[in-house]
């Protein structure tokens, strides 16, 4: 991790990722999220799903959550590559998937174009938990595509934490560092 993310106090419990932010992974994950190949979620998923670290065990969790999309970043992408990569991981691991309790409120500039401390306050207040029942008491495994700054799970674990989650774990494809 960098010097700022080991600095920085974070609500969610553990942050993976299954390798670095570069070359190849990005290209693949570029093509998955915005040239359309909603395909890759198969394959991408499954990777997902066979992480394997001796301090991180899928057993732990009762509910898997993705980060959601605004309605109007949804219409323009036409799919949510974090939900197509939670469902590929909650079907492998036969773990529930939540897609209707965290929903994100407010429309917000796309984190890529923004910097660290913009991204934090770009994303404050978007999200918000609608179905708190589902999630109080329960251990959640947040799945995105990539980890950059931490801006967007951080703000998602706080919102699941302050409606009643018992831990946030987040989980994704790669990591910038």
């Amino acid at each position: 991790m960098c010097s700022g993310c080991l600095s920085e106090e974070w609500d969610f419990t553990r942050a993976r990722s299954l390798g670095p932010y570069e070359g190849l992974m990005i290209e693949i994950i570029s093509r998955f999220k915005f040239k359309g190949a909603a395909r890759l979620a198969k394959p991408l998923g499954a990777l997902l799903a066979e992480y394997k670290d001796p301090e991180f065990s899928f057993s732990e969790f009762d509910l898997i959550l993705s980060v959601p999309l605004h309605p109007k970043r949804l219409k323009q992408r036409g799919f949510n590559q974090s939900l197509l990569l939670a469902r590929r991981v909650s079907q492998a691991l036969s773990i529930p998937l939540d897609f209707k309790s965290l929903q994100r409120i407010r429309h917000t500039l796309p984190q890529t174009e923004l910097s660290g401390p913009e991204r934090k306050k770009n994303i404050r207040g978007a999200f918000e938990v609608k179905e708190n029942r589902s999630i109080s008491g329960k251990r959640l495994l947040l799945v995105d595509d990539v980890f950059t700054t931490g801006a967007t799970v951080q703000e998602c674990s706080k919102v699941l934490l302050k409606a009643g989650a018992k831990q946030v774990d987040v989980l994704t494809l790669a990591r910038v560092v």
